[in-house]
């Protein structure tokens, strides 16, 4: 079998196990309207910003996301996004591949936000600066066991080569709004997700 397919099909079990997962949660209107609308938001973000190759305010929005409302709205509101946003900017076969990166993005800041619920911005920086490399190295892994031949050291090192400047992009952009806007925005998806548990509380 072809390795790049098997690596697919790997991916698809995973997704189609964390679709299963949330089926089987219990899981509030109020929750998936969040996820819905943070998916939204991190969709429509990603489509101005199509002009510039790897820039990535949709990586920003699934790292709060999954920092302040954990790891399942992370890995939703990313999967999400991939599936939304392509359908301004083109679906194919790299579709599945960005929702299993953005998705694992989203669970992995879950997890940053249980170890760490007070992160510096220090922290939630480089956090999202290497996601920008893990990203576009998930996205690389695939490229090369699907469309490269033959599978070797040399080639793997090209592909990972010539994508390093778009993964810089990807990084620095990163960085860029979560300097900016990350700590702010945090602050406000956590107040609203205070309010949603006061309300629940009280019904």
């Amino acid at each position: 079998m072809n390795k790049g397919l098997l690596f697919v099909i790997l991916i698809i079990i995973f997704l189609s196990a964390a679709v299963w997962l949330f089926e089987r949660r219990r899981i509030s209107a109020k929750e998936i309207a969040v996820i819905s609308v943070l998916a939204g938001i991190a969709a429509l973000g990603r489509v101005p910003f199509a002009v510039i190759p790897s820039a990535q305010p949709t990586t920003f929005i699934v790292i709060v996301s999954g920092y302040v409302f954990g790891c399942t709205a992370g890995l939703w509101v990313g999967m999400i996004a991939a599936v939304v946003s392509n359908m301004f900017l083109g679906q194919g076969p790299w579709t599945i591949m960005q929702m299993f990166s953005w998705g694992v993005c989203g669970l992995s800041a879950g997890i940053l936000g249980k170890i760490f619920p007070q992160v510096s911005k220090k922290g939630l920086i480089i956090f999202g600066f290497a996601w920008g490399y893990f990203f576009g190295w998930i996205m690389n892994l695939w490229y090369w066991l699907s469309f490269v031949y033959p599978l070797n050291w040399s080639t793997w090192l090209a592909a990972y080569a010539a994508s390093f400047w778009f993964d810089t992009v990807h990084a620095v952009t990163n960085v860029l709004f979560l300097l900016i806007l990350g700590k702010d925005f945090i602050k406000i998806l956590q107040r609203f997700k205070q309010k949603l548990s006061f309300e629940h509380s009280v019904a």
